[in-house]
């Protein structure tokens, strides 16, 4: 059968998947919540949940260096990758190994939405994954006006934030905040701490991943004389796209609302 990705590539498929490659850790979880998990042969490193279940599951190195020859080794029926997390030669090199490689490209919460839905489509599992999707359209339903300005940052040496056109910073709009980087270049903008906090937030907000923001990092914001909110945060609630998507809106609009 043919199916299309995201990216609107057309892949050939010899029937509904049933052994499984994910290069995504958001995925990897999202596939066990819909009841594909027992297909999954193969993941990343940065795949951690569900941890009981991945305990004895091939790890394929990292999503921007997967070994290709132990996943064309797995002989998977198909591979997922993420546009954003997955190197487009890797993909291509996995492509011309005769293998059909599904590209996602959840760039917002609505994007998660219907890009999750497709795949569950081509998986066969579409019931499975109808409670994360309906979930998540309770969730948004209304979503409240911008309450708080939100500078979401994720990484030092150098300093990164969130910026326009990403899951994370649609997930903060819909949760009440107006992402103040998201007025500079770029979807994951750099620029000095200084900088960034010259774009007033009123909440800054450090998740613990991908770079592992902890109170050792609040000296930082001392020494420029920050004066607003600082919240140490999961950063799997603020960019994971899927399960976590309906509580994470939920955990960062009680957040955005609190004043002190």
């Amino acid at each position: 059968m043919l199916v299309y990705d995201a990216l609107g590539r057309e892949i050939e498929l010899a029937g509904t998947p049933q052994r499984i490659v994910s290069l995504v850790p958001s995925v990897t979880e999202w596939l066990f919540s819909v009841g594909a998990g027992e297909r999954v042969i193969g993941i990343t490193d940065y795949c951690i949940e569900p941890a009981a279940a991945l305990q004895h599951l091939p790890r394929l190195r990292g999503t921007k260096n997967p070994d290709r020859a132990a996943i064309i080794a797995l002989q998977p029926d198909l591979i997922i990758a993420e546009q954003e997390e997955n190197r487009e030669r890797d993909v291509q090199a996995l492509t011309a190994a005769g293998l059909a490689v599904y590209v996602t490209a959840i760039r917002s919460v609505a994007d998660a939405m219907t890009q999750l839905a497709a795949l569950a489509e081509v998986l066969d599992v579409t019931d499975g994954a109808a409670p994360i999707t309906q979930a998540i359209e309770q969730t948004v339903t209304a979503p409240p006006p911008p309450s708080r300005r939100v500078l979401a940052l994720i990484w030092r040496d150098p300093w990164m934030a969130i910026g326009r056109d990403t899951y994370a910073g649609d997930l903060l709009r819909l949760s009440g905040g107006f992402n103040v980087a998201a007025t500079l270049p770029g979807r994951y903008p750099r620029a000095a701490l200084a900088d960034f906090l010259a774009l007033d937030p009123d909440i800054i907000l450090l998740p613990n991943e991908p770079y592992p923001f902890s109170e050792r990092d609040l000296p930082a914001f001392n020494a420029v004389a920050y004066r607003g909110r600082i919240v140490l945060c999961d950063g799997m609630a603020l960019t994971w796209p899927g399960p976590r998507t309906a509580t994470a809106i939920t955990t960062f609009r009680r957040i955005l609302e609190q004043t002190t």
